[in-house]
Formats: C-alpha cells, structure tokens, sequence
C-alpha cells in the first residue's frame, strides 16, 4: 500500500489532551512499549475521528499492522469517552444558560444485520437508511452541551428523549428549552412550534394556522436555528457523517467526539 503525508484539521489542544490521557492509561496498565508512541497513537485516533480514515488506510500511514490500528483506536475511545460529561453534568451546565436547543440527528451506519428483519430498528424513515438516532443539546449560540448515547435509528425523537432521560431532567432542572416539531407532547418544560391540529370538516384539511401562531413559529425558529450550528459541529468530525463499524461502537464514537469538542 502506498502512502502520503496528509493533513489534519484538528486543533493542538486535542491532540495534547488525547495524548495525556494515553500516557495515563499506558501507566496505569503498565504497558509503556508500543510500536507507535502516545502522541502518534493520537494521531491515528484524531485522523480516524476527523476523516473517517480506513483501518487499512491508517495501518499503511502509520506503518503498523491493521489490527494493530484498530486495537489502538478502540483504546483511544474508550479513553476519550470515559472523559464525556454525564447527562446530570450536562443539564447543571445547561440550567446556567438563558436557554438551551435540544435537536436529534441520525447518523447512517452500514454495518447491520439484515438477515430474517433484524435491520428492522436500525431503518430510520427521516433518513431512508440505517442509522443511529441521537440526542444532543446546545447553549443558544450553538455550542455543543451534550450529545446522548447512541439508539436505533428507526426511534423518533421525542422517544429517544424520553427513553435517556433527557425531557424530564430538563423539566425537573427547569431549564428553559426550544425543540422542533419532532418533540410535540414533551411537555410545559420544552417548547415547540404550533402544529396545524385542526380539520375543516367539508374538505378534511388541515386549517392554517392564526396570524399570531404563525408569529409565535417565527420567533421560535429564530431562536432554534443555532442549533444547526450544534449539528454541523457534531459532522465536522467525518465518522459522524457515516459510521462504518457495529452500531455497538456507534455511543463510543459520538461520546469521543464529544469530548474532543467540549474540549477544544
């Protein structure tokens, strides 16, 4: 295999921070000789996350074997995702905001097993694929708070919510939050625009919405659309873009990236 240098967008910050925990983790398991050193474990671990790199790309960039590679990316995630925020951390972060945005995504995934329908709830209809749904919160600005664990992606986004907890911590923190249309029934605690409920009875249409609830959507959407900004912070990083491993790899992966981003 051929190789070249390359690039990688990813701040010094990052890279010192997953460095310093390896070494740590090297200490504590007594197992300071490795073929490549902490900081390039880091790197492959960052050049992995940011670009979605193959394992077989990266063993032939940094000359090591490819099981080799993947062993030592699954340590760099475990490592980094021992270090994401709890939920409860999150939510005491979020009650010091003026508000904050709770949005899902799904991320597409490819490795899932088809056979006899048990692909059944992992084949989101949002995004006609498989996937993996998750939940993520932002300050009003758009700066990731939080992203949730990683579930199948045929779930809607309010179960999602509900599921992890994240509706009723933020109600019980009493943490003013803005939703989409997806988090209907949440509950008084998180806000989302009207919806068209009513039916003309001669046509069986829906009624438009008054004036002032179409005003009240304006105003909603304005606050909410940072929260775009959250999501397009989370795909930055390519392996959310589309994770090629088992979805059981899929909550390591999104708790790695958080913390690198909370972190940066």
């Amino acid at each position: 295999m051929l190789s070249y240098p390359s690039g990688l967008a990813v701040s010094t910050r990052s890279l010192t921070l997953l460095t310093q925990a390896l070494d740590t983790n090297r200490h504590q398991r007594h197992t300071n000789w490795r073929a490549l050193s902490s900081h390039d474990q880091a790197l492959l671990v960052l050049a992995r996350l940011r670009k979605n790199d193959t394992f077989q790309e990266l063993a032939g960039g940094f000359g090591i074997g490819v099981a080799t590679a993947h062993r030592y990316v699954r340590e760099g995630l475990e490592v980094l995702a021992a270090m994401a925020p709890t939920l409860a951390q999150a939510v005491q972060t979020a009650a010091t905001k003026a508000f904050v945005i709770l949005d899902g995504t799904v991320i597409p995934i490819d490795r899932v097993a088809m056979a006899h329908g048990r692909d059944g709830p992992w084949f989101s209809g949002k995004i006609h694929a498989h996937g993996v749904n998750v939940q993520a919160l932002s300050d009003p600005a758009g700066e990731v708070i939080w992203a949730s664990d990683a579930i199948p992606g045929a779930t809607n986004d309010i179960k999602a919510a509900r599921e992890q907890g994240i509706i009723d911590a933020l109600t019980e923190a009493k943490v003013p939050t803005w939703a989409d249309k997806g988090y209907q029934g949440a509950g008084p605690g998180i806000n989302v625009p009207f919806k068209p409920r009513r039916k003309n009875p001669d046509t069986g249409t829906y009624l438009p919405l008054s004036a002032n609830q179409k005003a009240v959507n304006s105003a909603h959407a304005r606050l909410r659309a940072p929260g775009e900004r959250m999501n397009a912070q989370l795909k930055s990083w390519r392996i959310l873009r589309k994770i090629r491993s088992s979805p059981s790899d899929a909550t390591q992966i999104v708790k790695s990236v958080l913390t690198l981003i909370l972190n940066n």
